[in-house]
């Protein structure tokens, strides 16, 4: 305690942990804690066993004021606030002058009145950059125009290398920015070694960057943790779509060789029976089960609802490699370098064409949920197809039968496609990944469906998601929905419990369902938009 002017009370922790995981030997430890501090308060504070109190007497119309700053303590470094006392005003910070630039640069989106969902459109797309905003991950800045986002609210406060990147693609339209700063802060932490612990090994691409205090001590592994495929698929994917929006050379070249060694992993470490498909198999103790786009422990089910044994296939991973490769195929050419080209080009066709072969069911008109280990079908029907569309590994002549399928009625619930069909003896509608429906699989899967030219389907699910967003508070799509039938005694989503609202992914959907409305395909490189 301090004086009269200046008063402080500060709770402080030490830890240290001393851990042995998988060869992993070391001691960790964090100095962490809150400080308050009580300023301008005219009188002076009493203390007792923890507590502050201020002996207060005032007069009739009088007022007394204190000012509070809640300071949090990492490290033993002090995280000062962004505002003073009565100082909540716009741009009184480089937080706020950081948000003024964004949101002034962003396009603004407006429609004459309309009796069609026009509003909600509207809305949603403003809405969206807001949320955009207010995820953003100051600390990770790489500069005002280069930043990334936490994945979101209230759950995910951190870095996860899938979602960002999903969240910086699907962003384009409105800005690069996202682009900008997350290919380089996951270039930088890219793996460098084998680390069982971590699920880590050289070029694969970081999952989760939690600094919460289990992963700060090593209890966890989760303060760097690799276990996902479907983001090293991804980088590739989106410094090829940085090209597209921008054709500068400068600005993508420093991330086409972490983009090449993501795909170096994926082949030498994901193939684990040398059938050319990509396969995961968790190596930490306390890794992912699943280390796909599904990555819930229970996600994977063989079609009478046991757990599919790893290391598992999942077709929509395939996809995502195949959209990587041929994407950063056409970068390299661009940079001359045609043999490292021609060779991504001729693998993802070979891809293309023994998926076809390995995952089509005949019988269901659909894609396999995945391959196991005895590559055998597992031929429960799941959303995982959407992302064959999505990425453009579905045969042209497949894709009318596999979208029959995906809009059937134990698929389609009027408001998204469910994870898992409702036919299923795993569905559950408040299953993470077993009967939910989820936004962020349908915007990219609209483009993918524009691009087969299967323009019904792109108005239906743009159609199912905006009227998803009319009924939730600011036109906000959440995380996931329950998985339930829209009908005349169910008219309007059920809310999915611990669903995160604003989250990432969800939010720039709405702008992927707007480029598959608009048909609008960049070309930066050729100065050219294609609407």
């Amino acid at each position: 305690m301090e004086g009269e002017e200046l008063s402080e009370l500060t709770f402080e922790y030490h830890a240290r942990h001393g851990y042995d995981h998988q060869n992993e030997k070391g001691t960790a430890s964090i100095r962490r804690g809150v400080r308050l501090r009580f300023s301008n308060a005219t009188m002076p504070p009493r203390y007792r066993n923890g507590r502050i109190a201020f002996d207060v007497g005032l007069a009739p119309h009088e007022r007394w004021h204190c000012c509070i700053d809640i300071i949090p303590v990492m490290e033993g470094r002090d995280l000062l606030s962004s505002y003073r006392c009565r100082s909540f005003s716009p741009q009184a910070n480089d937080y706020d002058r950081r948000t003024q630039r964004f949101l002034s640069d962003a396009p603004r989106f407006s429609s004459p009145e309309s009796t069609t969902l026009a509003n909600v459109v509207i809305g949603a797309l403003e809405q969206a950059k807001r949320d955009l905003d207010a995820l953003r991950l100051y600390d990770l800045d790489c500069a005002e125009r280069a930043w990334t986002t936490a994945a979101g609210l209230p759950v995910y406060i951190a870095l996860f290398g899938r979602d960002t990147l999903t969240v910086a693609w699907e962003a384009a339209p409105v800005t690069t920015d996202i682009m900008r700063g997350t290919l380089p802060v996951l270039a930088g932490l890219q793996g460098k070694e084998i680390n069982d612990w971590r699920d880590e090994q050289p070029g694969r691409m970081l999952h989760e960057a939690h600094t919460g205090p289990l992963a700060s001590l090593n209890y966890t592994p989760k303060a760097r943790y690799y276990g996902s495929i479907t983001t090293s698929g991804f980088y590739p994917f989106v410094a090829a779509q940085l090209w597209h929006w921008t054709g500068d050379k400068n600005l993508v070249r420093p991330y086409v060789d972490p983009a090449i060694a993501a795909l170096k992993w994926l082949d030498a470490f994901c193939d684990h029976d040398k059938d050319g498909f990509c396969e995961y198999k968790t190596r930490s103790e306390l890794g992912l089960e699943n280390q796909a786009w599904k990555d819930s422990s229970d996600a994977i089910v063989y079609e009478d609802g046991s757990q599919v044994r790893k290391p598992i296939a999942t077709c929509e991973e395939q996809g995502i490699v195949y959209a990587a490769k041929m994407n950063l195929a056409e970068v390299l050419w661009w940079f001359d370098r045609g043999d490292e080209a021609k060779y991504l080009y001729e693998s993802a066709k070979e891809l293309k064409k023994r998926f076809s072969e390995a995952f089509w069911m005949e019988s269901e008109g659909f894609f396999a949920m995945a391959l196991d280990p005895d590559r055998r079908q597992v031929s429960s029907i799941g959303s995982n197809a959407l992302h064959c569309v999505a990425t453009g590994i579905a045969d042209t002549a497949l894709v009318p039968r596999t979208l029959k399928r995906l809009f059937a009625e134990d698929m389609f619930t009027g408001w998204g496609v469910r994870t898992l069909s409702s036919r299923h003896p795993a569905f559950n509608p408040y299953s993470y990944h077993r009967g939910t429906v989820w936004p962020v699989e349908h915007g990219p899967f609209a483009i993918g469906a524009y691009r087969y030219g299967c323009h019904d389907y792109v108005e239906r699910v743009c159609r199912s998601q905006f009227e998803t967003a009319a009924l939730f508070d600011f036109f906000r799509l959440p995380e996931c929905i329950a998985g339930h039938q829209r009908d005349q005694d169910h008219p309007f989503p059920a809310v999915y419990p611990a669903a995160n609202s604003p989250q990432a992914w969800s939010t720039t959907t709405v702008y992927t369902l707007l480029q598959a409305l608009l048909g609008l395909q960049p070309f930066a490189p050729l100065r050219m938009l294609f609407v």
